[in-house]
């Protein structure tokens, strides 16, 4: 019986070349060209300076910004003059224009449920103002349509001037968030509280009761 033969090995020296082929090498005209080519070359004399990094940009308070232009459309006006702005009725409600003034007929009669209120008794004119941009702010934002501001009637103020009562209004026309607002019913505060209907959040539902 035949014994099978062994595969054959390389040599190494012919492993050695298959495995890693060493770099080919520059002809001698090839070098001649290149010192031919670099003959007049001189090495750049030492200047002495010191290569400094550009200076970094300097950091933008790119949070800082957007916080500042928020509060600034935040900001709301004493100065209105929201007389001007309110319906002729004995109780000076607010419809923005394009809302109907059946709008305003449906939620003094208490179409909307009352959904979340804030109170200002007690506040200073600037944290009112303040508490009151927030609230409408983060209501809207929540989805709500319906909430009462209580301003109070202003009994307890010099000379018995509601001036909350005024301001609220002023402020109130100027949230873009503010569709229409009217004085409170008797069992929601009367004059002394306002029912505020703010825009719905795009997508959601109409809030009715």
């Amino acid at each position: 019986m035949a014994t099978p033969r062994r595969p054959r090995s390389l040599p190494a020296s012919a492993r050695g070349r298959q495995a890693s082929a060493p770099a080919a090498q520059p002809s001698a005209e090839e070098v001649a060209l290149f010192r031919e080519a670099v003959a007049g070359a001189r090495p750049i004399a030492p200047s002495g300076r010191v290569a400094l990094a550009a200076p970094a940009p300097l950091p933008i308070p790119l949070q800082h910004l957007r916080d500042e232009q928020a509060a600034l459309a935040e900001s709301l006006s004493d100065d209105v003059d929201v007389d001007s702005l309110l319906e002729t009725d004995a109780l000076l409600s607010f419809r923005r224009p394009g809302i109907g003034p059946d709008v305003v007929r449906r939620l003094r009669r208490g179409h909307w449920v009352i959904q979340a209120e804030l109170d200002l008794h007690g506040m200073r004119r600037d944290e009112a103002r303040e508490s009151l941009a927030t609230f409408v702010r983060e209501a809207q934002q929540s989805g709500l349509r319906c909430v009462r501001i209580i301003h109070g009637k202003g009994l307890s103020s010099p000379g018995r001037e509601p001036v909350l009562k005024h301001k609220a209004r002023a402020w109130l026309v100027q949230k873009n968030e503010v569709l229409a607002f009217c004085q409170a019913k008797p069992s929601d505060g009367g004059a002394g509280a306002l029912v505020v209907l703010l825009r719905a959040p795009p997508g959601a539902g109409g809030g009715r009761r």
